[in-house]
């Protein structure tokens, strides 16, 4: 084989080689490590403190969320409620009793929209605009955090809420409660107390269809948290803690503090 052959042999393998490589070349995978190292999703926010956020979804509903607000007075704890537009259409004065009372009134879409491969960019910004206006009208403040429904999110639900300057918050994987299912009183507290940590961000619901055992359960979790010396914030505050920490630590807090002021 003479050298000019093998000099073309050698670029034709090179070629090749460089086409495989492109060709297989692993693809960025969007998964929680992703979202999260980029702050644009909340899980839990751990932290040096025993703080935990107690959040409740798809309220209000008219027996059992003013349940859950007098346990929640009674134990001096903050809750975060992720509400959905046509109930705070339907029961305002729980709107505003939530914000009087000193709790975090986020934003759940108006009428639990799911984020799936069908729905409309246009669609969903929508009903997370009729929501806010929802909240607003009802009495309380602008929301800073917003909860798809389901937990289901992809690129649009991100780039909707950069759009209007939301943090998303979802939930600590180990305090997904599964309380909508109506799982028995036990299987609920268990859940909470088994698995709790400092930072956790807690999955409840204030509105369940049928017989709801959330509040049976909280009238255990909270006193017996309380014992462990947690006590009950709302996630901005849980994210403003962990701000503080990251600024006396010398280090760059996440983006997702942007909204919080510490």
């Amino acid at each position: 084989m003479n050298l000019k052959a093998a000099r073309v042999i050698g670029m034709f393998t090179l070629i090749i080689l460089l086409g495989s490589s492109t060709a297989y070349a692993k693809p960025v995978q969007k998964n929680r490590q992703y979202y999260e190292e980029r702050g644009e999703i909340v899980w839990e926010v751990p932290t040096q403190d025993k703080l935990i956020a107690l959040t409740f979804d798809d309220g209000p509903d008219p027996i059992q969320t003013p349940q859950i607000l007098a346990l929640l007075q009674q134990y001096h704890a903050k809750g975060t409620f992720f509400v959905l537009g046509k109930w705070a259409d339907k029961f305002p004065e729980l709107i505003k009793q939530e914000q009087l009372e000193g709790h975090e009134i986020a934003n759940h879409t108006y009428a639990h929209t799911y984020a799936v491969r069908s729905t409309r960019a246009d669609k969903y910004m929508k009903d997370m605009n009729a929501a806010e206006s929802s909240i607003i009208e009802a009495g309380a403040e602008r929301p800073l955090l917003f909860r798809p429904p389901g937990g289901y999110y992809n690129d649009m639900v991100i780039q909707a809420a950069k759009q209007k300057g939301y943090t998303i918050v979802l939930w600590s994987w180990h305090q997904d409660t599964r309380d909508w299912a109506s799982p028995g009183v036990s299987a609920i507290v268990n859940k909470v107390l088994k698995n709790a940590r400092n930072g956790d961000i807690v999955l409840f619901h204030d509105k369940v269809e049928g017989k709801s055992h959330t509040v049976a359960a909280l009238k255990t979790i909270l006193p017996k948290l309380q014992q462990q010396g947690y006590q009950f914030v709302t996630v901005s505050e849980l994210l403003a803690v962990k701000a503080r920490e990251a600024a006396k630590d010398g280090t760059s807090p996440s983006s997702i503090l942007k909204h919080v002021q510490p």
